[in-house]
């Protein structure tokens, strides 16, 4: 059975809970809800939870080193349970995607993202999937460190409830797919 390494980065602790850096987090739990996930366990440094679906293993993951440490415990799960680089799919939050909107990529740069640059410093390795869930750029002169530990209100809390759930479709569309399809229908 193929394994794929499903894995939403954040921040663990109660005082990140649902700001913009945790929408890999966010998306992963609308996932792991969608899969019927009950039980998360800790393992490799992550809260994991295992569930096979359409004859695939499924190791949906959150790291809880921080997001600028993801890679640790990324390694950790991909050494574990021997998952190839290319059945890696990381869902983060991106900068440059406008609020309510995402992407699919796989490989290319890392936009800055500390976690991303965690994860490939770790593996050696860009060439696994992305799903980005867009939060925009801060408004006026607003810090960036600011704005993505704030937790999104208003209209802007719908929008990125939005991103989340369009994101964790298009992780399981992209595992029945592929990526070339999974970017046409969400990029």
């Amino acid at each position: 059975m193929e394994i794929f390494a499903i894995i939403g980065l954040g921040n663990p602790g109660d005082e990140y809970d649902h700001t913009r850096h945790n929408a890999g987090f966010d998306t992963l739990d609308i996932l792991a809800d969608e899969l019927g996930v009950r039980y998360w366990k800790n393992e490799c440094g992550a809260l994991c939870a295992h569930v096979q679906w359409h004859g695939l293993e499924l190791i949906l993951a959150k790291p809880q080193s921080f997001m600028n440490r993801s890679g640790g415990p990324v390694a950790q799960i991909v050494k574990k349970y021997d998952v190839d680089l290319s059945h890696i799919v990381i869902i983060h939050d991106e900068l440059d995607i406008p609020s309510g909107s995402i992407k699919v990529k796989s490989g290319g740069g890392l936009a800055g993202h500390n976690g991303l640059k965690s994860i490939a410093d770790k593996l050696q390795n860009r060439d696994w999937t992305r799903i980005r869930i867009g939060i925009g750029r801060p408004p006026g002169r607003m810090d960036v460190v600011d704005y993505v530990l704030r937790a999104p209100k208003g209209e802007q809390l719908e929008e990125f409830k939005a991103a989340q759930r369009l994101g964790a479709d298009a992780v399981l569309y992209y595992l029945e797919n592929g990526l070339t399809k999974a970017q046409g229908e969400f990029n």
